[in-house]
This record gives C-alpha cells, sequence and structure tokens, in this order.
C-alpha cells in the first residue's frame, strides 16, 4: 500500500494577536490562582478574594495541606502566587529546591503556641516527656526557640530558626522531640505530653494561642506570612492588586474579629 506523504505547514502568527487573545489574568476568563494552606490562610484569602472581587478583580483560592506543595505548584505554573510561608521558610526553600520566588506583601502573622492535653504548665513535665514539634526546618528551629525561652531546655548561644535538635545543650528532663508535619501535630496532640503548634493549624482546631498555650510567641514579624510569586512576576500589576487585597483594611478588620487576637494583621 502507498503512504501519503502528509505535509505541515508551519502556524501563522500574526504579531500581537496571541497576546489579545490570551485572558487577563484576573478576570473571569482567567482567575488569578493563588495557593493558601488550609484554615487561616484559606479563610483570610477567602475575604481578600471578597474585597477584590468588588472591582472586577478575579481570584481563585487553591487550599493545600502542607508547606512543601503549594512552592512546588508556583514554580510549575500551576499557581500565580501563593500566601501561606514567612520569610525564614521562603529563604530555606529557595536554598533547598532553588525556587527563584520573592515576596511582593504582607498578610498575617499566626503566633505559635505550645499546648497540651496533659499539663497545665511546662514546669510540670515529667522525665521524658514527648513533645511535638513542625518537621520543616524553619518552623522546627522556631519552636525549639520557643520551648528553649520557656525554660524547657537550653540551646547553644545564638541559636535561631534554623536550629535543630543537636543545638539542644541542656536538657536535665531527657525531653524527647518528635518531628511530625506541621499539619498533623494538632491530630497528634492527644499521644504527646505537648506540642508546638502555629496558630494557622491551632486556631482551626479550636485551640487559641492566646487563652489555651502553656507559652506562646510575642509578635515578631520576621514569621509574618508573605504574599509569593516568581520573580519575573514581582512588578506585575496584578501582584500588587493581590497585595494591596491584604492590606484593605476589611481584611484586617476580619482577622482581628474573626481570630480574637491569635492571628495578627500583618500588612
Amino acid at each position: 500500500m502507498q503512504r501519503r506523504a502528509i505535509l505541515t505547514l508551519p502556524a501563522l502568527v500574526i504579531p500581537g494577536l496571541a497576546a489579545a487573545q490570551a485572558p487577563e489574568l484576573g478576570t473571569a476568563a482567567r482567575p488569578l490562582r493563588v495557593g493558601v494552606t488550609q484554615g487561616v490562610h484559606g479563610q483570610t484569602f477567602e475575604k481578600v478574594r471578597e474585597v477584590l472581587a468588588r472591582d472586577g478583580f478575579v481570584t481563585r483560592g487553591i487550599e493545600f495541606g502542607d508547606f512543601i506543595q503549594p512552592n512546588a505548584a508556583l514554580a510549575a505554573g500551576d499557581l500565580d502566587a501563593n500566601a501561606y510561608q514567612h520569610l525564614p521558610f521562603l529563604e530555606a526553600q529557595r536554598a533547598q529546591r532553588g525556587y527563584d520566588f520573592v515576596p511582593v506583601g504582607k498578610t498575617v502573622l499566626t503566633l505559635m503556641g505550645v499546648f497540651s492535653r496533659r499539663h497545665r504548665d511546662l514546669a510540670a513535665l515529667p522525665a521524658g516527656a514527648r513533645i511535638a514539634i513542625p518537621n520543616d526546618p524553619t518552623n522546627g528551629g522556631r519552636a525549639l526557640l520557643l520551648l528553649a525561652e520557656a525554660g524547657v531546655f537550653r540551646l547553644r548561644a545564638g541559636a535561631d530558626h534554623r536550629a535543630t535538635v543537636a543545638d539542644i545543650t541542656e536538657n536535665p528532663k531527657r525531653i524527647r522531640i518528635v518531628e511530625l508535619e506541621a499539619a498533623s501535630i494538632v491530630r497528634a496532640l492527644e499521644d504527646v505530653d505537648a506540642a508546638a503548634i502555629t496558630g494557622n493549624f491551632a486556631v482551626p482546631a479550636g485551640l487559641n494561642p492566646l487563652r489555651d498555650a502553656l507559652a506562646r510567641e510575642t509578635a515578631q514579624s520576621v514569621y509574618t506570612v508573605l504574599v509569593v510569586v516568581r520573580r519575573a512576576d514581582a512588578e506585575r500589576p496584578w501582584a500588587r492588586r493581590l497585595a494591596q487585597g491584604y492590606a484593605h483594611p476589611e481584611v484586617k478588620a476580619f482577622v482581628e474579629a474573626t481570630f480574637g487576637g491569635a492571628v495578627i494583621p500583618g500588612a
């Protein structure tokens, strides 16, 4: 059988036509895709979405259950921005994974607290007590700092949010640190003596760092959550509009009224 040759001609591209046909980002035809984690950041984004929609700027929130996937999705182009990470975490992700991301605005600060179902005071922790902390590098170090400040153990001089268990220098009660996925620590609270939990997971579980925590952070701006985009998009008008949405007075009022001081507006 004689096979027919198929001649493929290059597509005719008219300058400017492709750009003209692509819907503008932030419209109903092409909503701005924003990655958030479940809980506080998801709730806050919904208020931002509502405020921006009044001016015709259309956004869509995509919720994730962990801290790793929102950055992976942003790098892959499946998101246009995300709003769930503080600067130390962003810097660690850039160093470890090579992401070329930059912050363009601030969202909220979720206070970390140490909670317990078994004890009313950290001084009452028994020898060998188990304390759960997040297993990601920056929030794990953040938890160790909080526990050290509360007198549970001592860290080496100069330890910061990059601290690890290896930086514990004095541990008279032989406290055992259990490193878990941040989102799962609330569910594990019954199984450990205490746990360090960030506000974005504590608050949806009915735990208020101001009321229920045995120890809690003060308002440290280094942990304020950021609006993050790819570097190439940092000057885009839509990036500025998204950041402005988080800074809107109505969003700030929503955060203060909804979370009772356990979450602090950061913009």
